[in-house]
């Protein structure tokens, strides 16, 4: 069975699989990224799961994978093959494709390509080709985790732009002057919209340090008003970006994943009209939820591979 090594390294734990040319995952495994013991544990324990990865593939199908795809966060330089900064993970210029090439061998016994990925465009890679936007020729996906990214999503692959930013609507300015960005801006969408924004306002409003966006979600379901409140002040924000993204890029769906979309109706029923409210000549998009939930982004990475071989051949 023809497979490659699919892998997506968060900040706390590392998702894997082995994908077969369809997308199918043949087999899946997770392994804490290890960060707590610094950023050479870190890369040691991307290398070794690569390597029983392949080992696993070489005992399950009698052949080494065809090639392995990563999906890393932070800063990255896909055609170089370099993970250039994670504030996470403490790297700065890894060139984290080199050394997966020089760890891993192939079938034919030479260094295995290597594809380096974004892990939220890859997630939108994943979500267009095997998820919610299947079938759809041109999508935005939002992430609402920690922060706020995307990916713009156009006939099968998705657009990273000139310098590798495309997509990067956390950081568009919906609220003039308003909370200061680790950007270095004021008022970005993800100092309003992210779950940890909402997580933020929502310990603030009711007065418990410990609380959080889940609770604030559940909170709006009983029909809290403070919780209402913050909710509120999220979904437009969340409504004025995505609006933002629909004039720029006339997308036809907008799917909307991570963390806060958990949330379900709580969250699309409110968001889904805000947008509405605010079209003007725009067409309207459908706004929708990632299907592929937490496992986007390694089987994201493992498409960037699958696309890594066809242009070799094709090359």
């Amino acid at each position: 069975m023809k497979h490659v090594i699919a892998l997506d390294v968060g900040g706390t734990g590392m998702k894997a699989a082995l994908l077969a040319q369809d997308g199918s995952v043949l087999f899946e495994a997770r392994r804490p990224t290890g960060r707590e013991h610094g950023t050479d544990a870190v890369v040691a324990a991307i290398l070794d799961f690569a390597t029983d990865l392949a080992d696993e593939g070489l005992s399950r199908f009698g052949v080494a994978p065809l090639a392995a795809g990563v999906a890393v966060p932070g800063t990255i330089d896909e055609k170089n093959g370099i993970a250039v900064f994670s504030a996470n993970l403490g790297w700065r210029e890894l060139p984290l494709r080199k050394l997966l090439g020089e760890r891993l061998s192939g079938p034919d016994g030479g260094a295995m390509p290597v594809a380096l990925g974004h892990d939220v465009r890859s997630g939108g890679l994943a979500e267009g080709r095997l998820g919610a936007g299947r079938g759809v020729d041109r999508f935005m996906f939002v992430a609402l985790g920690t922060g706020i990214a995307g990916a713009i999503g156009i006939d099968g692959r998705i657009e990273s732009g000139a310098h590798g930013y495309g997509g990067e609507i956390g950081h568009v300015v919906v609220r003039p002057g308003g909370p200061q960005c680790g950007c270095g801006a004021r008022g970005c969408l993800e100092t309003l919209a992210s779950a940890s924004a909402v997580s933020r306002a929502w310990a603030e409003a009711s007065g418990d340090p410990d609380a959080d966006a889940a609770s604030c979600a559940a909170a709006v379901d009983a029909g809290d008003d403070r919780a209402l409140a913050v909710w509120r002040r999220a979904v437009d924000a969340l409504a004025d970006g995505i609006i933002v993204a629909q004039s720029l890029l006339d997308p036809s769906t907008v799917i909307v994943g991570g963390g806060l979309a958990e949330a379900g109706d709580t969250l699309f029923t409110p968001l889904r009209a805000a947008v509405t409210e605010r079209l003007t000549f725009q067409m309207p998009p459908k706004v929708v939820p990632a299907m592929l939930k937490d496992t986007a982004a390694s089987l994201g990475a493992g498409l960037l591979a699958w696309d890594l071989l066809s242009l070799e051949v094709t090359a």
